[in-house]
């Protein structure tokens, strides 16, 4: 297989085949992608999203994912059934299961999607893209990282970088950067997706303290269009996280991703869990 032939790390891991049973589709976790106990967040809700995005009941594309984590998944096989419940005349609304037998459960990730058919509208936008360096002018992360999933991603900060001491001395929960896939691959919404959970855990630039944190839910909502997005290529987004609550235990994070021209393509939100 040719370097030009070659299929890209993160289409490996989001890759499903379809199975008898309708509905279902049957996919492998990726260890180009795994995180400290299984695989990064982002690529589960790709691939839950991916199971809608080739469904041939599918109407429309995404303009919402919500993807609840609800156990760590592990090493091998695993099955994702996504079914429409609702069909209206310009949206759609899926409920999607990422199971695997070999798990506690066995549910490992629950999720729902809804997609829509959208029309030329007016439309306009409250929230415009910082004004920041150019990717060009932006230092990229260069030392290869302990968990795998970050080295799949070209990363550039401009503000709120992981602490170089971990002595509890935070202050600020708000990251900026530039990045995109590694090696570039032209956007798409799974990917997308899996872009708008790289952010470390607000947490550990708060407390300047690496405790434990996992993803427990997020959403994403998604304000672009395939046509949009085809036309970002493989060139980078601007994304910006932060924190608004700390407590007892879980912490929120919402984040904004903007292309290199200023469009603002989707924003998250999460709940995430901390230990002490």
């Amino acid at each position: 297989m040719t370097e030009d032939t070659a299929i890209h790390p993160f289409d490996s891991a989001i890759a499903l085949t379809s199975l008898e049973t309708p509905h279902h589709y049957r996919g492998s976790s990726s260890p180009a992608y795994w995180n400290m106990v299984g695989p990064f967040g982002g690529t589960s809700a790709a691939t839950a999203l991916q199971a809608v995005m080739q469904h041939p009941e599918r109407l429309g594309e995404p303009i919402a994912l919500t993807v609840n984590y609800a156990s760590a998944l592990g090493e091998g096989p695993f099955t994702v059934e996504a079914r429409p419940v609702r069909t209206n005349r310009s949206t759609q609304h899926w409920i999607v299961t990422i199971s695997q037998p070999e798990s506690d459960g066995p549910v490992v990730t629950t999720a729902t999607v809804v997609t829509a058919v959208r029309r030329e509208t007016w439309s306009s936008h409250d929230t415009p893209m910082p004004a920041v360096k150019p990717p060009a002018d932006t230092i990229r992360l260069g030392h290869k990282f302990e968990v795998e999933w970050v080295n799949r991603y070209e990363m550039r900060p401009l503000a709120g970088l992981i602490p170089e001491a971990w002595d509890g001395g935070g202050e600020g929960s708000e990251s900026r950067l530039w990045v995109r896939d590694n090696p570039p691959r032209p956007l798409d919404f799974p990917s997308l997706a899996a872009l708008a959970d790289v952010f470390f855990p607000r947490v550990w630039l708060r407390r300047a303290t690496r405790v434990p944190a996992g993803t427990v839910s997020m959403t994403v909502h998604f304000h672009a269009d395939s046509q949009q997005l085809t036309g970002c290529g493989s060139g980078y987004l601007l994304g910006q996280a932060r924190a608004q609550n700390f407590c007892n235990g879980f912490f929120d994070q919402t984040a904004q991703l903007w292309s290199e021209s200023g469009n603002l393509l989707a924003t998250s939100s999460q709940i995430v869990y901390y230990k002490e």
